[in-house]
């Protein structure tokens, strides 16, 4: 049996579906709350949000973030938007956890909260010579504990926490674009390969360490005692026995094989180290392989000798 359809119904299932469409087609609402320690980098942040197009504002008053977010809503250009908020802010950053959640009601609202270390920072402070913003009267080291005191609410509530000690100003903006781009990759990492020397001390920021003081040691040939690895005599000395190429290609494929599984964890940044005796010949060249197979898959790679 055949079923009349009124003409206005038709009228309305059109228009339904036009609006439909329309919505389809805007941009997705999005809000970015970029917070965290001082001289942790949120200026460089809020460059690389606003390298990628979103609408970025530095220092909004919190009082002001609702109706923030309520124009981003209802703008049809400006959707993407991103801003910074600190302990500039004084005593009203106390209010950020209640606004956040209320904020998220109306749009979808990322934190991203920065930090690094308390020697990272300081050496950034001594670097630019520009006082905390508690004051030049108090000790830089004594300001920062006091920001983690007042921040650690912020911090609770934030979505991604960055720990920026290992990155330079160009790697921190390289990392949130490849994170914030509209194209998902699961190869949304850094990866630093470390070579270093066991007589000089462990670095203490290794995710994963490799002892490769197995391998023959150039250091015994005396033309190569003044060289490291990266000099093409010695790492063909090195390479020309199958345990190290052995060694090579098993540890890459292993990376190649852990390295995504890192990331669905949400890990940003992976540090693998490779010790040998001095950190001279045999980790440096072993950092310089495994990086140039972990960068043919397709993931970023720096290099970082510490010892040589």
């Amino acid at each position: 049996m055949a079923v009349k359809v009124h003409p206005k119904s038709r009228r309305a299932a059109k228009k339904a579906t036009r609006t439909a469409a329309v919505r389809e087609t805007r941009p997705r609402s999005e809000l970015v709350i970029i917070t965290g320690l001082s001289g942790s980098g949120k200026a460089s942040a809020l460059k690389a949000f606003e390298d990628l197009g979103y609408y970025c504002v530095d220092n909004l008053p919190v009082d002001l973030i609702p109706r923030f977010a309520e124009l981003a809503v209802q703008s049809l250009e400006t959707r993407r938007t991103a801003l910074v908020v600190d302990i500039r802010e004084g005593s009203k950053l106390e209010k950020l956890p209640a606004i956040v959640k209320s904020v998220r009601r109306m749009i979808p609202t990322m934190v991203i909260y920065l930090e690094a270390t308390d020697a990272s920072l300081i050496r950034r402070f001594s670097e630019t010579r520009r006082p905390h913003p508690f004051g030049a009267d108090s000790p830089v080291r004594s300001s920062l504990s006091a920001e983690r005191r007042r921040l650690k609410p912020i911090r609770a509530i934030a979505d991604w926490v960055v720990d920026t000690s290992k990155f330079n100003v160009h790697e921190l903006r390289a990392h949130l674009t490849e994170r914030f781009q509209k194209e998902s990759s699961d190869k949304n990492i850094l990866v630093s390969c470390v070579s270093f020397g066991f007589k000089h001390g462990v670095p203490e920021d290794a995710d994963l360490m490799f002892d490769v003081r197995f391998l023959p040691n150039p250091h015994f040939v005396p033309e190569f005692r003044p060289l490291t690895g990266r000099d093409p005599r010695v790492a063909k000395y090195i390479h020309s026995f199958p345990q190290t190429r052995e060694f090579i290609n098993r540890i890459s494929e292993l990376l190649i094989y852990l390295l995504p599984h890192y990331v669905q964890e949400g890990k940003s940044y992976l540090t693998i180290s490779f010790g040998c005796t001095g950190g001279q010949h045999r980790s440096v060249m072993i950092a310089e392989d495994v990086s140039k197979h972990l960068r043919k898959a397709g993931y970023r790679v720096k290099v970082v000798h510490r010892d040589s």
